[in-house]
Order: C-alpha cells, then sequence, then structure tokens
C-alpha cells in the first residue's frame, strides 16, 4: 500500500470522529438542559435551566418547568427579564419535610413568564435551589414547556429503557443522582483539603535578604554590560 495513502487515511479517521462529536455537541447545545447533570442524592443543589434558543425564529415568552415527584420545595432564582411563579399541587399522601412539617401539597410548577420576550439568537438561564431525594442511581426529568411567540416546544420526551436519549427530537432536562456521604440532615458533607500553610517571613537579623542581594545582582550585572559596551566602542 502507497506510505501516502496509509498517512491520509491514518488521518482521516480522528478528523471525522471530530466532525461527529462537534456535530453531537452542537446538537446538545440546542436543547435546554439543565446541570449539573449530576447531583448527590439527599443534598441540596442549585440547577441551571438553559434555553439557548427560540421556537423556529421566535421569540421566547414563557419557559414552564415541571419539578420531579420526590422534590417537594423549590426556591427559584429572580431574574430581571422574567417575572416567576410556583404552581402547587396535591400529595397523593402526606409527607414529613427535614423541619418535621407535615406537606399535602408540594411545588409543582416552576414558570417564568418573559417581561421582554427572549430573541430567537439569545440565550437564558434559570436557577432552582431545591433538596435532591435520596434515591442514588435514579434519573430524574424535569420536563419543560417553551412558549413563543409564535409556537411552543416541549422538551418533555424521556428515553425509555435501552433507548439511547440523544435519539430524541425534544429530549427533558435530566439530572441522575449519584450516591452521597451526608450528615444526616440532608446536606452533602465534602472533605476539604487543607491548603498550604503561608510561607512565615524570615525574622530580622536571622537570615540574608534575597531582594536585596537580587537587586545588586541585578545592577552590578547592567554595570558591567555598559563598560563593556563602552569598551567595544573605544576598540571600533
Amino acid at each position: 500500500m502507497n506510505m501516502r495513502n496509509l498517512s491520509a487515511r491514518t488521518l482521516a479517521v480522528p478528523a471525522l470522529a471530530g466532525v461527529l462529536l462537534t456535530a453531537s455537541a452542537a446538537v446538545a447545545s440546542a436543547h435546554v438542559t439543565i446541570s449539573p447533570s449530576t447531583g448527590q442524592a439527599g443534598a441540596y443543589a442549585v440547577l441551571t435551566v438553559s434555553v439557548p434558543h427560540g421556537c423556529d425564529g421566535s421569540a421566547t415568552t414563557k419557559v414552564a418547568i415541571k419539578i420531579p415527584e420526590g422534590i417537594t420545595s423549590v426556591t427559584p432564582t429572580r431574574n430581571p427579564f422574567w417575572k416567576v411563579a410556583v404552581t402547587k399541587e396535591k400529595l397523593a399522601q402526606p409527607v414529613t419535610d427535614a423541619h418535621g412539617n407535615t406537606l399535602t401539597e408540594r411545588d409543582g410548577t416552576v414558570t417564568y413568564t418573559a417581561i421582554t420576550p427572549l430573541p430567537d439568537k439569545q440565550r437564558d438561564s434559570f436557577e432552582l435551589s431545591l433538596k435532591l431525594p435520596d434515591a442514588a442511581g435514579q434519573t430524574l426529568a424535569f420536563p419543560t414547556v417553551q412558549t413563543c411567540g409564535k409556537g411552543q416546544t416541549g422538551w418533555t420526551e424521556v428515553a425509555a429503557a435501552g433507548q439511547d436519549a440523544d435519539s430524541l427530537e425534544h429530549p427533558a432536562p435530566t439530572l441522575t443522582l449519584t450516591e452521597g456521604s451526608g450528615d444526616g440532615n440532608g446536606h452533602g458533607s465534602a472533605t476539604a483539603t487543607p491548603s498550604a500553610a503561608p510561607a512565615q517571613p524570615a525574622a530580622a537579623g536571622s537570615g540574608p535578604d534575597l531582594g536585596v542581594y537580587g537587586l545588586v545582582a541585578g545592577v552590578l550585572g547592567l554595570a558591567a554590560g555598559g563598560t563593556a559596551l563602552v569598551q567595544v566602542r573605544r576598540k571600533s
């Protein structure tokens, strides 16, 4: 086989892989997403729902985010371009929250309504503060309906068992719960990495001042260079 052809084929493989990865990333970025995509089971988290574009060129006027079952309370972050409202729904069975209160309803939907419509070529994001269910391994879906000046897009499709989520045309934003190491109160625990101790300044008279020595050495170097230059000019 011609070595030139072999080299061309060898280079073509990673190039094609790069194109496929770029195309996949572009498709994913066109969806309404939630980040982070994973969260510690039983911990508190701030999730960000991002809307990257409008509906077929039309500006976005409303974003309604359905909260998964297992989450009882949500605190939405204010956005100066949107009005926000939380709609409650009845629970099938009363539950007790982390503070010992009996709840008969929960926060079911968070709706952001635009004060000024979000143009098609611009993006915005919405933060939700909440406590994640203590169910490691479970994937939570946040079906989101995006309403525009013309038309509506329901980001509500959830992959069935064994189905590739990337094959969905309008996938719902999802988050996967990971194993946590909570403290028993719903707060994820973290191990702090000890920071290096700050360098202690040398006591007066305890050692040489390297900064002064460096400055003196620099001055002497400049002086030596100047002397050499003068001598060269004289010889010439």
